[in-house]
């Protein structure tokens, strides 16, 4: 018996290391089996005009009270958080601001390109979402962050025409929401734009066709499009704002991917590499934008003693406290945020030390740091 139970034991173990090697090296493929949809893409019905004037539109806006996911405070190591507290660097009164925020992609199904408005489970994930990463920017006066019929997981994985048409339609309903927003909030309101992944990609094409050139580009206090490269020497240019490279400019753009050490990038660079940038270009190796989030400027180093608080999650990520001092970061010659040893956080780490859904809560009280300094430098702002 004890020499069958080994038999056992060592075929299961030969077939973990055989799957284990399979899915090394045949992940990608077995990614786009798993998320990406096989049905025919179905066009999404336009939103409706001034659509975006019902509440149930948005996760947060002015009027949800204390149900805001984006309101939502952390404890400090088990102390209650102090949002004026000189220690996090965000003391004092800071003038008014409106935040714009859009979620990362929340939707896994394959059944449609598109998630359908008020599907569960999508729905119950992007709260958990904007409660860890849109929290940071809270201590605006109006944060807005609506619900739109995101791209599905999949459309990210294929090089079908369905993917480009699910991320257009998604994009189509950020537009009319962020229209919204801008229609809504006082035309002297410096104005924050916000985003991580699929929110980003949206944001960047805000920044592009809505916001450049418009009267708004004057109140652009920062645009934080966080985990998803952006190259300095394509991309940059066609937004029509520069890098932020110091930690008071304004009317610039943030953004980072985060690796802990040692880092296997390939994948993402790959990727990057063969990809259009917005200049029609391929991006190739040119570098990725990395904003230092511990220091607020355009590349540079920084130990861990300068993290103000990672938001450490509990087991569902739907809470989580504050741990200062426990995550350095610099960023590299390729423009990736490395950010040492990989910290415990959580099950959601990403091939290749990718900490890409970690992006900002690493660095959540350096973000609400970073917002609050850049509001307070911007030119006219006003308690």
């Amino acid at each position: 018996m004890a020499r069958k139970f080994l038999y056992l034991v060592a075929i299961l173990l030969v077939l973990f290391i055989a799957g284990r090697i399979a899915y090394e090296m045949f992940q990608d493929e077995l990614a786009e089996i798993a998320l990406v949809p096989t049905s025919e893409f179905t066009p999404t019905t336009p939103m409706r005009a001034n659509a975006y004037q019902d509440p149930e539109l948005w996760y947060s806006r002015p009027g949800i009270g204390i149900e805001d996911p984006a309101r939502w405070q952390p404890a400090i190591a088990g102390e209650q958080f102090d949002p004026d507290s000189e220690e996090l660097g965000v003391a004092g009164e800071v003038p008014d601001f409106a935040v714009f925020f859009v979620h990362p992609t929340s939707y896994l199904n394959r059944d449609n390109w598109n998630a359908p408005m008020g599907d569960e489970e999508a729905e119950r994930i992007a709260r958990v979402y904007v409660r860890g990463m849109a929290s940071p920017f809270n201590a605006a006066s109006e944060i807005w962050a609506p619900r739109y019929r995101q791209a599905t997981m999949g459309a990210f994985l294929t090089d079908a025409p369905e993917g480009e048409q699910a991320i257009d339609a998604a994009y189509a309903d950020v537009r009319e929401a962020y229209r919204y927003f801008i229609d809504s909030v006082d035309a002297d309101t410096p104005v924050v734009l916000a985003g991580h992944s699929q929110g980003a990609l949206h944001l960047l094409r805000l920044l592009r066709e809505e916001v450049r050139g418009s009267p708004v580009a004057d109140r652009l206090v920062a645009a934080y499009a966080i985990g998803w490269p952006i190259s300095v020497d394509h991309d940059l240019p066609e937004l029509g704002f520069p890098a932020c490279a110091t930690p008071e400019q304004t009317a610039c753009i943030i953004s980072w991917s985060s690796f802990a050490e040692p880092a296997d990038p390939s994948r993402l660079i790959e990727a990057y590499a063969a990809s259009p940038a917005f200049d029609g270009k391929l991006r190739g190796d040119s570098r990725i934008l990395c904003t230092n989030p511990l220091t607020g400027t355009f590349d540079g180093e920084a130990e861990a003693s300068s993290n103000l608080g990672t938001l450490v999650p509990d087991d569902s990520i739907s809470t989580g406290e504050l741990v200062p001092g426990s995550v350095p970061a610099r960023c590299d010659e390729r423009g990736l945020l490395l950010i040492g040893d990989p910290p415990e956080l959580g099950s959601y780490v990403l091939p290749g030390n990718n900490y890409h859904v970690y992006d900002i809560p690493l660095f959540w009280a350096n973000t609400k740091a970073d917002v609050a300094r850049r509001v307070t430098a911007f030119p006219g702002s006003s308690n």
